[in-house]
């Protein structure tokens, strides 16, 4: 993997954080840049989170809960991933809960001001500090919506494919205004038109070297 990694001038000890609306394919994403580059992976906790079909179900009750623990285990996550020595490759960034979930949530009344501002002030504390570890690349997935509604179907998840279209239009429109002002990693944006990567293997070869290109263009810059 050395050898890969050379050829794309990736640092093995990179921290790479995959984002994008719901449904956009980071977690297949995730699982094929870890294999092609020997990185470990950290993964969004779905399917034994206790709070997530709840949340479905009912909004205005489980918001402030399920943000609560995307918060707690995102946090632990970034800790674990740069005490190991980075080398990750990482689903959803801890950025996006605050900007995007917990915001929408509020902004539709399904989360009341105290637990939002609750939320935020906490939020704060850990993540916006000088010493809280940032990732060396924030890659985001982006697509039509009518594409992402696709894919969205095709996985079948009885949770979502109950969930309003107009929330998914709403989520799509935010995720496209956190990236236009995130400004805490460097950001490679990608579009799910571009690459396929479960039928095209040169779809790797096409990711690696835009990720090599971004790392090293920043590195050089902080170098200068």
């Amino acid at each position: 993997m050395k050898d890969v990694l050379n050829k794309y001038n990736i640092p093995s000890d990179a921290v790479i954080t995959v984002s994008g609306t719901v449904g956009v394919g980071k977690s297949t994403f995730t699982r094929i840049l870890s294999e092609s580059l020997g990185f470990m992976t950290s993964y969004e906790r779905v399917e034994d989170n206790p709070y997530l079909e709840k949340y479905y179900s009912d909004f205005n009750r489980w918001s402030f809960h399920l943000q609560m623990f995307f918060l707690a285990e995102r946090f632990k996550e970034q800790k674990r991933m740069f005490s190991h020595g980075g080398g990750f490759i990482q689903d959803r960034s801890i950025y996006e809960d605050v900007d995007i979930f917990a915001k929408l949530n509020y902004e539709n009344g399904t989360m009341s001001e105290e637990d939002y501002e609750t939320y935020k002030s906490l939020f704060e504390a850990m993540v916006l500090t000088p010493f809280f570890p940032h990732p060396d690349l924030v890659v985001f997935i982006d697509g039509d919506l009518e594409d992402i509604l696709d894919r969205i179907d095709s996985r079948g998840r009885k949770m979502e494919m109950e969930t309003d279209i107009s929330y998914w239009r709403t989520l799509h429109a935010r995720y496209t205004e956190w990236i236009d002002n995130f400004h805490h990693a460097p950001v490679l944006r990608l579009n799910i038109k571009d690459f396929d990567l479960l039928n095209d293997d040169d779809s790797v070869d096409f990711i690696l070297n835009k990720i090599g290109k971004v790392i090293s263009a920043t590195t050089m810059k902080h170098h200068r």
